[in-house]
Formats: C-alpha cells, sequence, structure tokens
C-alpha cells in the first residue's frame, strides 16, 4: 500500500444506483488523463465491474505467491473475485470471516506496483465489506458516496455518510446519479425522480456535492457493450456532466496541470496489426495511442489497446473519449471519415506501412509519406 499514493472508495447505502458504474468511469477517467491506476472490485456477492469493462472470461494469473491482476491497459489494473468464478452464475455463500480474508488478499497478495490511484468499488449497505476494506487501508483519502434523487435512496444513503464518519473516512462528496431523463432528441428534461435529493443530502451533512448525472439510453448502451460511457460518447450531455463530476475530486492545481496538459498535447491513433499500420481500417486488431508534443516534435508515449467491436460510429466514440484528436490510417471509407469528423478528429489516409513510432515521426515533420486511400466506399 505505501506504493499507492491515493485510495478512494466508491460507496452507496443503497443497491441500483450505479455505483459500480460511476467507479468504472471514474478509474478509466483517471487512467486516460495519464495516471496509473488500480480499481478493486469487493463486490463479493455481485462484482460488476468485470462485464463493465468487457472483460468477462479473463482469469487471473499466479506469479509465485501473488496474483497479477488483469491489465484493461498499460495504466489500468483491475481485480474481481469475477476473475476466479468458474461461471457468471456461480454464487458465492460466503460469512464475513470469508470475505475479509479475501478483500485483504485482494489488497495485500496483488502485484499493483506503483499507482497513482486506487478505486474500490464496494457493495452496497454499511456491513462486511466496506467495513474491512476502510480497516485494511487505514489512510484511505475519502468515499465518494453515490446515491439516487428519491427519498427512498437518500435515506439509506445518509446512513453511508454516518458510517464514513463513525470510522474517520473522509466523505469525498456525494453524485446524485439518475437525475432526471434528458430526452435525446429534443433535450428536455423529465425528473422522474424527486430532484435534488443528492444536493440536499449533502448541505444536510455539510459535504461536498460533486454534481448531477441525468439518465441516458447511452449509459445502457456502453454497459452492454462493455465500455465506459467517457468512452463510448465523451461528447455527449452525460459523459460532460460525468467528467465535470470526476473534476471536482482533483485539487485545483492538478485539474489546472491536467488541462495545460491536453491543450500542449497531441493525441494521434493509428490502427495496427503486427506492430504495424494496418492496411483496411476495419480490419486492424489494435490501435496504438500515441502522444505526441507538437511543438518539439517528440513521440512521448504510445499505447496499444484493443477497439471494441467495429460498428458504424463505435470507433468514433472511443477514440474521442480517449482525448485522440488525429488518425492516421491506410485507408478509410468516406462514411468512417464523415463520423470521426462529427467527433472532431482530423483523419489522415493513405499513409505507408510503417510503425506506429515512425508514421507519427513522420507526420509531425510534415515529411508523412501518402498514397492512395485503397479502401475509399
Amino acid at each position: 500500500m505505501e506504493d499507492i499514493a491515493h485510495k478512494l472508495l466508491v460507496l452507496s447505502g443503497k443497491g441500483g444506483v450505479g455505483k459500480s458504474t460511476i467507479a468504472a468511469n471514474l478509474a478509466v477517467w483517471l487512467s486516460m488523463h495519464h495516471k496509473n491506476v488500480g480499481l478493486l472490485d469487493i463486490d463479493v456477492h455481485g462484482p460488476s465491474v468485470p462485464k463493465l469493462l468487457n472483460l468477462k472470461g479473463r482469469r487471473v494469473v499466479a506469479e509465485g505467491q501473488k496474483m497479477r491482476p488483469i491489465s484493461y491497459s498499460d495504466s489500468l489494473k483491475i481485480m474481481s473475485i469475477g476473475f476466479l468464478l468458474p461461471e457468471d452464475s456461480d454464487a458465492v455463500i460466503w460469512r464475513g470471516p470469508m470475505k475479509h480474508n479475501l478483500i485483504r488478499q485482494f489488497i495485500a497478495d496483488v502485484l499493483w506496483g506503483r499507482l497513482d490511484y486506487l478505486v474500490v468499488d464496494c457493495p452496497p449497505g454499511t456491513g462486511d465489506e466496506p467495513l474491512s476494506v476502510v480497516q485494511l487501508l487505514k489512510n484511505a483519502d475519502g468515499a465518494i458516496v453515490v446515491t439516487t434523487p428519491q427519498q427512498l435512496s437518500v435515506i439509506d444513503v445518509k446512513k453511508c455518510i454516518t458510517f464514513c464518519r463513525q470510522l474517520n473516512l473522509p466523505v469525498l462528496g456525494v453524485i446524485e446519479n439518475m437525475s432526471g431523463f434528458v430526452c435525446p432528441h429534443c433535450g428536455h428534461k423529465t425528473d422522474i425522480f424527486r430532484s435534488k435529493g443528492g444536493r440536499r443530502m449533502a448541505e444536510e451533512f455539510n459535504v461536498p456535492f460533486l454534481g448531477s448525472i441525468p439518465i441516458d439510453p447511452a449509459i445502457v448502451s456502453a454497459c452492454d457493450a462493455g465500455q465506459p460511457l467517457i468512452g463510448y460518447n465523451s461528447q455527449g450531455r452525460t459523459a460532460q456532466a460525468v467528467q465535470h463530476v470526476f473534476e471536482q475530486l482533483l485539487p485545483t492545481d492538478t485539474r489546472t496541470q491536467n488541462n495545460k496538459e491536453v491543450q500542449d498535447k497531441m493525441r494521434i491513433a493509428i490502427p495496427v496489426t503486427d506492430g504495424r499500420l494496418s492496411s483496411h481500417f476495419g480490419h486492424c486488431e489494435q490501435f496504438a495511442i500515441v502522444d505526441a508534443d507538437p511543438t518539439s516534435k517528440m513521440v512521448m508515449n504510445i499505447e496499444v489497446l484493443t477497439p471494441p467491436a467495429h460498428e458504424p460510429g463505435i470507433l468514433p466514440k472511443w477514440l474521442s473519449g480517449m482525448q485522440v484528436n488525429v488518425v492516421i490510417a491506410g485507408g478509410m471509407g468516406r462514411r468512417a471519415q464523415q463520423h470521426f469528423e462529427q467527433s472532431n478528429i482530423d483523419v489522415v489516409v493513405g499513409a505507408q506501412e510503417n510503425t506506429p513510432q515512425e508514421l507519427v515521426t513522420q507526420y509531425l515533420s510534415d515529411q508523412l509519406q501518402r498514397g492512395q486511400n485503397i479502401c475509399d466506399h
């Protein structure tokens, strides 16, 4: 734990408020801002993170006496009991001591490495699992409390804030999820539940109110597709609300530095097969995500990621969510290019087969060799 700078717990006294969705999106968002992040799912009886991040079927590998967490990307590592169960339908029927021992193993016996943040997705309530993780972490930065607006949820979530105070765990803020439904067609907002319950609760307990997140069909689509919302549709109103909520958790100087880094950096995506540019954009196996400094014309970092399923409009949303602003491709159809233009991503086609390092270096120096777009249909 000494190698982990910040430890954040995502809590709620009520089930079904979207707590795991918040935790997963927070972990991905932090990793997208160049932080090394761990996501620990301690919901023993209903682990959701493997499904939310399309990691179902992955299995943990032992390394000596330790366990190696599942890698979502180079900067995000994940651990969940879901990676240890043979089948999704298997029930974990355990009493408190066994759950405590498992959580202790997830904290002490997992090769997390050096992390900027560890995000802990806790099950609902104030029982064994949240108590164990607070006691085992000892010096956690604090808890992010998730509620929905209606009184039935707020009553239970109040107990969660009391729980934190009795254990001397700081409450970093309250998030009001499912705060009204915004019509994707006309933009009109309808308060399905009573509004502002989360804000009033935060005021009552004198804790920060981080913001409201509306109900959005895109969240359902993203979860079913195993993608974080901020990567699935980063330009949408709900994704923007989610990012605004997360920004409140960072110190002001960190937020300013993050914004400056984004402005000063160029992020380029290149479809690759076997480490080299893929001739056909829609047939690539992976994407190389390259961070570059346009001033010094230097490549700063290269990360290779596996894309979601290739369906119309999916890849532009995914890359936009990772702050990509340029795509270098060998061939790409006109319709696909239009999708990227709508996501404010520039497309360069006709590039010749080469490594991502060489392609980006040539692009930054205005020396990129380009031929015919072999996939213009």
